[in-house]
């Protein structure tokens, strides 16, 4: 087993781990640990939240959750030898959750903490309690529902150098400021504040490993949220990021200060409900290298990768379809968010006829390795969105054919209903 160089106790409160916690993006963090290129290592990282979610039947957790001090990650892993402008390669060798912390979370957020994809559909806090058995996993809150997950770090990236943070802060706030004011960020229709266009450095719960109390107090009206993806990937949330993918990603200060977690048993594209992926504590085997002058070489700014072979074996879906027109029929030009979201409230809508509530549907569409694609971006005025759901997920058959009793389910020559 590779040597542990981050580790954390599921039973203790972030703020009293084996190693320091990190919430947040900063070049000054000091490192954990430190590597050598193509060394292997193990880290272990709590859930996102640090334990605020409970292994019950209430979603009160959810609706109670306290958002500032999210994500908590594990690092920085300083890499030896690593400079800006270089690439780290980092290659995903395993992953998996704690022997004795076998279960997950998926969670909808409402509006007024967290929010939502589809949060004007789905406005109250609800939440999915998700057994992790190998690479299978179910819920006794989606009956019917039993697949393969696709494991994989929400969260691994490297971290900014002053100049980038300078520039991260400056173009948000810049998109802040220019966003509605306070007056107008109100759905006229729900009389509901619309959620803001970016999320400024909160000074509320900074966590920065070992950084002392002063420096911390400095550097926390700076430090970037790890919410968004941004030039060193960090949450992209890609669910094909798994066992056997390679990462490449750019460096910007000595050591590259390589950090992870949010550890997701399985995600659809997407992750639409926000807190969208089965969500667990656990540890990941990585192995590490450095390209020099990788950035120029590769032309290169922003992270690339190439997805592991180890995928769930699905073959037959259900795909549905969503463009460029709100649910009031409002057109919009080539808003492939707007296909997103009619696509999903199409799949939500045709598994009600299965007999789950719209709230279980949507976490199931959030936690199964649904397929999401840009399928066409070319004809005006819309985008074309595709949403395509595995079938074995079901412990049951959700074929449309058997739904609409077509007698024959050959492609070719399926009979018309009667």
């Amino acid at each position: 087993m590779p040597e542990t160089v981050f580790e954390v106790d599921t039973d203790a409160p972030p703020e009293e781990q084996p190693d320091p916690i990190v919430n947040r993006w900063h070049p000054d963090t000091p490192p954990a640990s430190t590597v050598q290129p193509g060394e292997k290592f193990r880290v272990e990282c709590l859930d996102w939240t640090g334990g605020q979610v409970n292994n019950d039947d209430s979603a009160n957790d959810i609706r109670d959750m306290d958002l500032t001090p999210n994500h908590h990650l594990s690092g920085p892993i300083e890499v030896e030898g690593a400079e800006p402008g270089d690439l780290l390669v980092v290659d995903i060798l395993d992953i998996g959750a704690f022997p004795d912390h076998e279960w997950g979370f998926t969670g909808i957020f409402e509006l007024d903490n967290g929010g939502g994809f589809l949060t004007d559909h789905f406005p109250e806090a609800r939440k999915s309690i998700w057994d992790l058995d190998g690479v299978y996993t179910k819920s006794r809150h989606i009956p019917g529902v039993e697949f393969a997950g696709l494991t994989h770090p929400g969260i691994l990236g490297t971290a900014p150098s002053h100049e980038l943070l300078e520039e991260w802060n400056r173009r948000e706030q810049k998109l802040i400021d220019d966003g509605p004011d306070a007056e107008t960020a109100v759905n006229h229709e729900t009389r509901e504040e619309e959620p803001p266009l970016a999320l400024p450095p909160e000074p509320e719960n900074v966590m920065l490993g070992s950084m002392d109390d002063e420096e911390v107090e400095e550097a926390k009206t700076e430090a970037a949220r790890t919410i968004p993806p941004r030039e060193n990937a960090g949450n992209c949330d890609i669910k094909n990021l798994s066992r056997g993918s390679r990462v490449y990603l750019p460096v910007f200060v000595d050591g590259a200060n390589f950090i992870t977690g949010d550890i997701h048993f399985s995600q659809g594209d997407g992750e639409i409900t926000f807190c969208g992926a089965i969500e667990m504590a656990g540890w990941i085997d990585f192995r590490v290298d450095v390209i020099k002058g990788g950035m120029e070489k590769f032309g290169l700014d922003h992270a690339i990768f190439k997805p592991g072979n180890v995928e769930p074996d699905f073959s037959e879906y259900i795909t549905f379809e969503g463009y460029s027109v709100d649910e009031d029929g409002t057109q919009h030009y080539k808003n492939a968010n707007v296909g997103m979201r009619r696509a999903c409230l199409d799949a939500i809508d045709y598994l009600k006829n299965f007999g789950y509530t719209g709230e279980q549907a949507y976490l199931s569409l959030s936690t199964i390795p649904v397929e999401s694609r840009l399928a066409g971006v070319v004809d005006l005025p819309n985008t074309c969105v595709t949403v395509s759901v595995p079938q074995a997920a079901f412990n049951f058959d959700i074929d449309p054919d058997r739904l609409g009793d077509i007698k024959s389910k050959s492609r070719g020559t399926a009979a018309r209903p009667s």
